[in-house]
C-alpha cells in the first residue's frame, strides 16, 4: 500500500513537471495569436446598433484598411447613415497613432491623445479601441484558463507600456486556434466593459468575426457591430487612406 502511494506520488510529480515545462507564457500565447493569417487590405460594410437603457440607434458604415511593409496600418471608417462622419487612423510602429475625425459639417479635426478615451459617435467604443494593436506595446502575463463565448480559452493580462487609456485588459485567447474571442477592459483597475467576437468565420483563410459586441460591465448598455460584407486583399489606393480622403 505504501509502495503504491509512492508510485502515485511520483507519477503525479512527473505529470506536473511535464505540464509545467510545456506551459506557454503570456507572450508566447500572444505571439501565436499575432501569427494568425491577416490580409494586406480589407473592405467591409457594417451595421452598428447602439443600445442605451430604452433607446436603440442604428448606424451604417464602411471600413477600408491597408497594411504597409513598415508595420504601419491605415484605416478609414466612413458612415453612410445617418450622418457622413469619417474617422481616419494612421497606426505607427514606434510613435503614437494619428487619428482625424471629419464631422458631418465637413470640418476635420485631429483626435488628441487626451481624447482617445472618449466615446466614438456616442457608442461604447472609445477612439482608442479603433486604433491598431501592436503586440510589442504591451507586457503580458498568463493568468489561467477560462471559458469565453462558450469555448475554452487562455487568459492573458495585457498592460500597455505607455499612453494608457485602460489600466489593463484581459484577453481570452481561444485554445483551438489562438484567436481572441473576448477582451475585458479595466480603467483605474475597475472592470469597465468587455468585447466579444462572435459568429467567427473563415473568409479567404482569415478568421473573421461577423458579430462583435462591446458591452458595459454593469449591463447598462452595449454596441453591436454586424458585418454585412467583407472582402480581403483587393486593390486599395494609398490616396483613399490619405488625409485628403476626409474631404
Amino acid at each position: 500500500m505504501v509502495l503504491r502511494r509512492s508510485i502515485l506520488v511520483i507519477a503525479f510529480t512527473v505529470l506536473f513537471y511535464v505540464q509545467s515545462a510545456f506551459a506557454l507564457t503570456g507572450r508566447e500565447i500572444m505571439d501565436k495569436s499575432d501569427a494568425l493569417p491577416e490580409s494586406k487590405t480589407a473592405q467591409s460594410k457594417v451595421l452598428m446598433f447602439i443600445h442605451n437603457a430604452d433607446s436603440r440607434i442604428e448606424k451604417e458604415f464602411e471600413i477600408l484598411s491597408k497594411k504597409y511593409p513598415d508595420d504601419e496600418n491605415k484605416t478609414l471608417i466612413s458612415f453612410i447613415r445617418p450622418t457622413k462622419i469619417k474617422l481616419l487612423t494612421h497606426a505607427h510602429k514606434i510613435q503614437d497613432d494619428d487619428q482625424w475625425l471629419r464631422l458631418s459639417s465637413g470640418k476635420a479635426k485631429r483626435i488628441a491623445q487626451a481624447d482617445k478615451g472618449k466615446p466614438f459617435v456616442n457608442s461604447h467604443y472609445y477612439y482608442e479601441d479603433l486604433s491598431d494593436r501592436d503586440i510589442d506595446d504591451f507586457d503580458y502575463q498568463y493568468t489561467g484558463d477560462d471559458k469565453a463565448v462558450g469555448v475554452d480559452c487562455y487568459k492573458v493580462e495585457a498592460i500597455k507600456k505607455k499612453n494608457r487609456v485602460y489600466s489593463k485588459t484581459i484577453l481570452y485567447v481561444r485554445k483551438s486556434d489562438y484567436y481572441i474571442v473576448r477582451i475585458d477592459f479595466y480603467k483605474k483597475e475597475k472592470f469597465l466593459k468587455f468585447l466579444e467576437n462572435k459568429d467567427v468565420r473563415t473568409v479567404d483563410g482569415i478568421l473573421t468575426p461577423f458579430h462583435v459586441v462591446m458591452s458595459l460591465a454593469d449591463g447598462q448598455g452595449n454596441t453591436e457591430l454586424k458585418v454585412q460584407s467583407v472582402e480581403y486583399n483587393k486593390d486599395v489606393k494609398d490616396s483613399d487612406l490619405s488625409k485628403e480622403a476626409l474631404r
